[in-house]
């Protein structure tokens, strides 16, 4: 049922990228992560960026709109709206989206969803790709438990999505709409009444995801969970999948989590993504924010084209891949599948020819 290949990857589509960087060639980024806003209005549990201290800092909208029309004319593909901070706070992240999409990014949100009012849905649901809200509970109480937010906010993140299934039903839209749920000791019995509740108001899917510990993270209260603990609930939440909607169990992404393991030595995956902070500072990986190692430049000293074939990044680049221990690295990151593919294909097994 996991369509989307959130479970997996999707550089399989891109195979001219691929190729060319096979062939040694500068390569841009397929995909970025860009955070809006440094600062949040919850302060989860489990929230792996804490040491970002939650700044009030906010990136320029002229600017950023600048550099997003010049990354889309470099083959930037996809912009996920997220980051150290909640990306709604952002006085003017509706026009951000809308000129995304305008220059021909798709766009993507990560959300609380508290802030996923009325206007802001009317005014960008046709230009999101899909949008996943995080709601850690599914009554009231787990809920501002683990997001140590007022309770009064789990309703009004129902109230937000369940309007936006109107407004994309209404009006036609192919925005998909999603939740996802971090299984923690505290919310692993509410899973499937949040399944229940999240299909009755119309969602396209629920992610149930492992937690991962950030390297630099002040929190380390889930360290070390064992998700061993929890798998008997991937046969009891499919039930709920149907054509319409979909519980999407990360139990291969449970199960690396577990064994800690890597089938991969280098990290190969920097060339297809990048990360932008809330300071305009461009960094090659998100699990590293505040190592000079994996800074290449901000977005309000040099155009994305002059950072991105900058010297600082190459070297970087060559730090990455001959100086990384990825043994250090964070336990199931978002690049953790394409570094698998990747590491699979310039060191392949025998009898390849053999299709």
């Amino acid at each position: 049922m996991d369509k989307y290949r959130i479970d997996s990857h999707k550089l399989i589509y891109h195979v001219h990228r691929v190729n060319d960087w096979l062939e040694g060639k500068n390569v841009y980024p397929i995909y970025a992560e860009i955070s809006p806003s440094g600062t949040c209005n919850h302060r989860c549990t489990y929230c792996a960026l804490d040491f970002m201290e939650y700044q009030s800092r906010f990136l320029d909208k002229e600017v950023l709109k600048e550099r997003l029309s010049e990354m889309a004319s470099l083959g930037l593909k996809s912009i996920m709206y997220a980051g150290e901070g909640e990306p709604l706070l952002h006085k003017d992240i509706g026009e951000i989206i809308n000129h995304t999409r305008d220059v021909g990014i798709d766009v993507a949100i990560t959300t609380n969803g508290v802030l996923f009012k009325k206007d802001i849905i009317e005014g960008t649901l046709e230009n999101i790709a899909w949008i996943k809200v995080s709601i850690n509970g599914a009554t009231k109480e787990t809920y501002a438990k683990i997001h140590k937010t007022n309770p009064d906010n789990f309703g009004r993140v129902i109230e937000n999505m369940s309007y936006a299934v109107e407004e994309k039903r209404d009006k036609g839209y192919n925005c998909t709409l999603g939740m996802q749920l971090i299984l923690l000791p505290e919310n692993w019995h509410e899973a499937e009444l949040l399944a229940q509740q999240a299909k009755d108001i119309g969602m396209d899917y629920l992610v149930i995801k492992p937690y991962s510990q950030h390297p630099l993270s002040r929190t380390t209260k889930y360290r070390g969970i064992k998700y061993s603990d929890y798998l008997h609930l991937a046969d009891k939440l499919s039930t709920f999948n149907n054509n319409n909607f979909s519980v999407i169990f990360r139990i291969n992404t449970m199960k690396k989590w577990d064994e800690g393991q890597r089938s991969y030595r280098q990290c190969l995956a920097l060339p297809f993504w990048s990360y932008i902070d809330a300071g305009g500072t461009v960094w090659g990986c998100s699990a590293y924010l505040s190592d000079e190692h994996f800074i290449y430049g901000n977005i309000y000293k040099n155009t994305f084209k002059e950072i991105w074939e900058s010297e600082k990044r190459l070297k970087s680049i060559r730090w990455t891949e001959e100086a990384l221990d990825t043994n250090q690295c964070r336990v199931n990151c978002r690049m953790d599948e394409i570094n698998r593919y990747l590491w699979e294909l310039k060191n392949p097994s025998g009898h390849v020819n053999f299709i």
